[in-house]
This record gives structure tokens, sequence and C-alpha cells, in this order.
């Protein structure tokens, strides 16, 4: 059983368990033993990346130093986006990588994502087998060493060459775009791979300082961004998230474009080249009905995944279908990567709506919109929620309530403590009182 690993790594409150030195110092050389036991390594590689928290410093030195201690070696990416790490270590001469991010949090947080030697986040069963040794390993010698380690140059320029192949010899000249890096790891890379293809771009919240990290910006804010678009007449808008494999977008009348849209927008005109193998698309629990609705419109099928990147990607490739993702904008163009990428959606986005794929605003309309409502609720403890009885009753009625018009998803966090209840209905007002009703019974059995 996992007690540190989450949905989508190791995460919490940076100098806090599990991500303290000592914890850190420990997983540094639990991976290397893992990849050692595993792939027969005598000296693993991990390439390690970072956004723009400033906690990333330290807990990048602690963690080299667990990888060093175990006979591991060491390779700094400095400042990228999750899925730029992914690469590197998909096309470079790395056993593993180590992204240091808490994505969306707030500054406060931090994490760590594993990925193994083909770009992959780690299955579940080696994070098992990583956290069971992780126990077993000992602790630093000392205080954890705080030096900054020096990245390699030449990194960066790898990612953006891959982006810029992305977009299959399409130029952007004459586009405007806004970009919003939500002051995270898009900062910089995100401007460099438009500018590289021609657009003009307009820069928001590329001033990290350690701790401004998705502050009212970035793709938990994309309002933001539309209204930029708006003021300056742009012609797209992009919003990421602070480790930029999320990506939120907006077209030029301001209306914000989740990661529903993106596959209904991509798979309908992947379906019209004869690149959407099974003339499926994979999505999650969490996407909207509608979207489900208009891509079987277009004869397109619409298969659902539990939330999690990594599940989206699982049922990719057991089926072998080429596009999928999550309502939130982390979208997987398996073609191109095995990981959702916030720059190559964005540039995908932009690519299709050059290359003829149609009006923005027109496609959004096309989509029948379902009202739905999450909602989240802090939790002391997360127990099997088939466990408490009074959770069990509320969402069976919501559930006979609604029959075959809606829907309800409850779930935990993966990542924070807390219960997530989404419901999805023709009326408004009913999904805001089965939300309503849900919550009370979380609050009152479990609340923190």
């Amino acid at each position: 059983m996992r007690r540190r690993f989450g949905t989508d790594g190791m995460r919490g409150v940076a100098g806090e368990e599990p991500l303290d030195p000592a914890t850190l110092y420990r997983l540094g050389r639990a991976l290397v033993s893992t990849l050692r036991e595993e792939r027969g390594i005598e000296t693993p590689s991990i390439c390690i990346g970072q956004d723009t928290r400033e906690s990333c410093r330290w807990i990048a030195s602690t963690l080299a130093q667990g990888v060093r201690a175990a006979g591991g070696r060491v390779t700094s990416a400095g400042v990228l986006p999750t899925p730029g790490l992914a690469l590197l270590v998909r096309e470079g001469e790395f056993d593993g990588g180590a992204m240091i991010s808490a994505s969306h949090n707030p500054w406060q947080d931090n994490g760590v994502k594993l990925f193994d030697h083909g770009g992959s986040k780690l299955p579940d069963e080696v994070e098992a087998r990583i956290e069971a040794r992780l126990d077993a390993e000992p602790f630093p010698p000392g205080p954890p060493e705080e030096t900054r380690l020096a990245p390699d140059p030449s990194l960066h320029a790898r990612y953006l060459d891959f982006l810029g192949r992305c977009l299959e010899g399409t130029r952007l000249d004459g586009t405007t775009v806004v970009l919003d890096a939500g002051h995270g790891a898009a900062f910089e890379l995100a401007p460099e791979a438009f500018r590289a293809a021609g657009a003009k771009v307009i820069p928001l919240a590329v001033e990290p300082n350690g701790r401004n990290i998705n502050d009212g910006v970035g793709s938990l804010h994309p309002e933001v961004m539309a209204r930029a678009v708006r003021e300056h007449g742009a012609d797209l808008g992009f919003s990421f998230d602070g480790d930029a494999d999320r990506c939120i977008a907006a077209s030029t009348s301001g209306a914000i474009l989740d990661g529903d849209f993106v596959l209904w927008y991509a798979g309908r005109a992947f379906h019209v080249a004869g690149r959407l193998p099974g003339d499926t698309v994979v999505a999650t629990v969490m996407s909207n009905l509608g979207l489900e609705k208009a891509l079987a419109s277009r004869g397109i099928r619409m298969l659902r995944a539990p939330v999690g990147d990594r599940y989206v990607l699982q049922a990719m490739r057991e089926g072998g279908y080429a596009l999928g993702g999550e309502q939130s904008g982390h979208v997987i163009f398996l073609d191109y990567a095995p990981t959702g990428d916030g720059i190559l959606t964005a540039l995908t986005l932009a690519r299709l709506w050059r290359s003829g794929a149609g009006d923005l605003d027109e496609a959004l309309a096309e989509i029948p919109r379902f009202p739905q409502l999450l909602r989240n609720v802090r939790v002391r403890e997360k127990p099997p929620i088939e466990s408490v009885p009074a959770l069990v009753e509320a969402i069976h009625r919501a559930e006979e309530e609604l029959g075959e018009d809606g829907r309800v998803v409850v779930r935990y966090s993966g990542t924070e403590p807390k219960a997530r209840v989404m419901i999805e209905a023709v009326d408004a007002d009913v999904v805001e009182r089965l939300v309503d009703e849900i919550c009370a019974v979380f609050e009152r059995e479990l609340g923190a």
C-alpha cells in the first residue's frame, strides 16, 4: 500500500513529511536501488527538473544527495515543465527522472513525480515497491546539502526542438497569442516556442519570485488570460499551471476552452484526417456528458477512465488510442508524447486552427453543456467511501433521483486532504441541492 504517493507522485507542504529532508534523501536512495534491481543498471542516471517554487532548490539538492549516496548519477535540467523532463528522459541517456513540483498547488506545497526510462510516470506497483524500500534506507549522515545543481544548458534546447517538430511544418506567422505562464515552469519556454513558430506573443505572469506561482494567474484563473485576449485583440490565448502539463485556452472572443473542448476540437480534426485509431477519445469520469454526446454525433466513441493522467494513458495504451485527457486541461497526444504537455497542447490547438479545423467559438457552440458542479470538502481521513454508511446512502439517494439524466462522481483527491463531489444533470438547481446534501454528509462524518 502506498502511504506517501498519491495519484500524481509524492506531494505535501515543503519541509514536512513526506517532503522533509530525511524522507527525500531516502527517496533518492530508494529510487536508485529500485532501478538497479528492476533494470540491472549498476549506476542509474537520474535527470532532475523543477518548477519555480523557492523550496525546489533544497529539495533538488537533498534528493540528489540520496541518489549519489546510493551510487547513481544526477543531471539537472533546471526550471523545466514536467513534460519537458519526461521528454528528456525518454529521448536522452537517462534511466529515470524526478520532477520537483506541486503543479497547481500554492507555493508552500511541493512534490516529487518520478518517471521511468520511457518518460512515463512510474506505475502504481513500482511506486509501491519504492515506498516499501524507502523506510529501510539509511538516514542522511548529516544536514542536507543546500547547493544549487548546475543545469545542463543543452536540455532546454532539446525540448524546444521537440515542440517545433510537433507543429508538423505549420507556421504561426501573423498570429497573436496571449500566454499566461502562472509564474511557473513555462515562463521562458512557452514564449520561446511560440516565437520560434512565428507568433507574436503577449506574455503574462512570467516573473516568478519563488512565492507567486499560481497566485491568481495560470490555468486555475483562465479568466485573466481570456480578458487579455479581448483587450489586445489576440487570436488565441493559453494559460498553464505551475509545471505546465495543463493548458486552458481562450478563443478570440475570450471564451474559455477547457480540456473537454480540446478533446472535441482535436478529436474531430484527427477523425477527419484518419488519425484517430478506433474512432475513440479517452476522457475521465469528470468530463461533461455534453462532450460525449458531441463526439457521438461525429461517430466518435468516448471512453471514460478514472481521474488521473496515468489512468488515461493506461486506457490509451491498452486500446491503442491516440488522444485522451482531462477536463482540467491535461491532454495526451500519444503520437507525440506519453504525457500531458501544456505547451504541446497549445501549439497543437494553434496548428489545427491555422490548418483549417474550424472557428473555435463555432466549435464550442456544438458541445451541449450539462450543468455540472464540483465541490471540495476538507477531510481529516480518507476511509473507503463504501465503508461510511451515511455516505453510501446519500450517494444512492442522489443516483436514484437523477436516474439516467445525470451522473454522481464522489472520490478523494489523490494529492490533497479533500473529498471531491461532482454531480451533473439537466437541472442546475437539482445539481446544487444534491451536491450540498452529499457535502454536508462528508462534513458531518469526516470533516477536518
